[in-house]
């Protein structure tokens, strides 16, 4: 099954990570590191800077691709259209 994220098609049976996560920044000038949604609603506080959200693929050859949102909607837009290929 091949599955298409933004315009990007990947074999299904080739990802070996795929998952959503927010773009905070870390306090060293732009730099940005991934959190969890879940630690986002549950733990931040409000305390930390988001710089956007993203889709992260990781591949069996260990390719990354990186899909990236600038807000939590678009983001849940492009999860639904990806849960509706599993479908």
């Amino acid at each position: 099954m091949i599955i298409t994220i933004q315009d990007k098609t990947i074999e299904q049976k080739e990802i070996r990570k795929l998952y959503p996560a927010a773009l905070v920044k870390t306090g060293h000038g732009e730099e940005v590191t991934e959190i969890s949604l879940e630690w986002l609603d549950s733990e931040s506080n409000g305390e930390v800077e988001v710089a956007g959200f993203g889709i992260f693929v990781t591949t069996k050859d260990k390719q990354k691709f990186s899909f990236l949102f600038d807000s939590r909607e678009e983001l849940e837009k492009e999860i639904e259209k990806i849960s509706a290929q599993f479908l």
